[in-house]
């Protein structure tokens, strides 16, 4: 589990692609500070295994380079399919019972892949707006949780699934701030950019429990 308040941004070094696979080496410092064999990273919100660390020679910083494994499901179902080597990409380590849930509770598990719309800048902030599948819209609500890229935000507007919207698909809005700009990928997510969705878990089981009963 995961709470989405992103660690560091990790630079993807060696993508490695099979006939339904993938290897992805990543390079990082702090997200693999006390990291085993085993363990897992949310890589822009996708839970991963550690299958492997390395020191890295050319790093001044003390980085080392960690490989996972990616399955074909997760490649078709996230952005992760899209990745190169050089991307830049959020890294979070699993939750630790001491940890502080700063932000809501995260899998990892990646729901569907949005489309960034639009960016409108403000005083201190952004106004991001991402076109969200149809079949996701319905547990995306104003002022609840969502995780963008593994980042924990709060949905600040919500438009496009009405029947008088003029809007031709649901999508949402979040008001990034100055840390969240700086220290996430998100800063530089440009319209037409892809990005990962994780719903808040909660109401998948609501709606799966009230389905049951009915």
């Amino acid at each position: 589990m995961f709470t989405g308040i992103v660690e560091e941004v990790g630079s993807l070094v060696v993508r490695e692609d099979g006939a339904d696979s993938a290897v992805l080496r990543i390079r990082a410092r702090k997200a693999l500070e006390g990291v085993a064999l085993g363990d897992s990273i949310a890589v822009n919100g996708v839970c991963l295994t550690v299958t492997g660390v390395q020191p890295d020679p050319g790093a001044t910083d003390g980085a080392s380079v960690w490989s996972t494994d990616v399955m074909a499901e997760t490649l078709r179902r996230s952005s992760l399919g899209a990745v190169q080597a050089g991307d830049p990409v959020n890294l979070e380590r699993a939750v630790t019972p001491q940890t502080r849930l700063g932000g809501h509770i995260v899998q990892g598990h990646v729901d569907g892949v949005g489309t960034v719309v639009s960016r409108t800048p403000g005083d201190d902030w952004e106004v991001v707006r991402i076109a969200v599948p149809a079949d996701l819209a319905r547990y995306v609500v104003e002022k609840g949780s969502i995780t963008v890229d593994g980042v924990s935000l709060t949905v600040s507007g919500l438009g496009g699934d009405g029947p008088t919207d003029p809007d031709p698909e649901p999508w949402f809005e979040v008001s990034l701030i100055p840390t969240t700009l700086r220290e996430t990928t998100l800063g530089e997510r440009a319209p037409g950019d892809t990005v990962n969705l994780e719903v808040d878990v909660i109401a998948k089981y609501v709606e799966r429990l009230l389905g049951a009963r009915r």
